[in-house]
């Protein structure tokens, strides 16, 4: 089999996370007929916390891949990591490949469990994850989203603390669900330490992307035909997004 190149994408401007990101994904592909790379936002929130910021990160992950593209030439598969996936549908159009994100992988692989909750950090979030579980087609198995007071990015700089906090936090939500998903990828790599004291299984939502954009490799390009959309009137826009969206340059 050829090389396959992955790209994952960071939608908000924290380099930290990117690089968190990469290590993650590293460890879980871990194959040596796949190339990583991680491009990160060139513009918007260091955290994505609300939905302004959200709705921000779309559009710097489509610069962002864009860039990327320009840079590097095409990926195979694009994993979005941010646990929300903000602007798949439209990533999946830019690009024409198999995108994957790490809400859609974690909340799918937990509902073959059955019923579940979310861990994660950061009040907002909760109407933000219940509206995306609803458009997912999950809405019935999400039990309960559990939030911390602090952001990802705080219990992501305290990670002793973290663990204390999202340790209860995923016992709370463990009650009357069969799995229950910690999202987001400040919190990657928390999970093993925080799993002995659950008596069921534990999704870190980045795990869940890196599987999900491991399965990917090797399908054919999505039939979209070309991926460009129609011609429009773009203000602002960087030249790099204008050409992938086939505007006039």
């Amino acid at each position: 089999m050829a090389m396959r190149r992955l790209l994952v994408v960071n939608p908000n401007t924290s380099a930290a996370v990117s690089a968190k990101l990469l290590r993650h994904v590293t460890e879980v592909v871990g194959s040596s007929e796949v190339s990583l790379r991680v491009a990160t936002a060139g513009f918007g929130a260091s955290y994505i916390s609300d939905e302004p910021s959200f709705a921000i990160a779309a559009h710097a992950a489509l610069d962002a891949v864009a860039r990327d593209h320009e840079a590097h030439g095409p990926a195979d598969a694009v994993l979005l990591g941010c646990f929300g996936d903000p602007g798949i549908e439209a990533l999946r159009v830019l690009t024409g490949r198999p995108v994957v994100g790490l809400a859609e992988s974690a909340l799918s692989e937990a509902a073959r469990f059955g019923r579940f909750a979310i861990v994660t950090g950061g009040a907002a979030w909760k109407p933000m994850l219940e509206r995306i579980a609803r458009a997912l087609g999950w809405g019935e198995k999400l039990v309960r989203v559990e939030v911390l007071p602090a952001s990802g990015a705080q219990l992501a700089a305290e990670p002793e603390r973290a663990v204390r906090e999202l340790t209860e936090a995923c016992r709370r939500a463990a009650v009357g669900v069969d799995a229950v998903v910690l999202g987001g990828a400040g919190l990657a790599g928390l999970a093993p330490r925080i799993a002995p004291a659950l008596a069921l299984p534990l999704i870190d939502s980045v795990t869940a992307g890196s599987r999900a954009l491991l399965a990917a490799v090797g399908v054919q390009a999505l039939p979209v035909g070309d991926p460009r959309v129609a011609a429009a009137e773009w203000q602002g826009l960087s030249l790099p997004l204008l050409r992938r969206l086939g505007g006039d340059v």
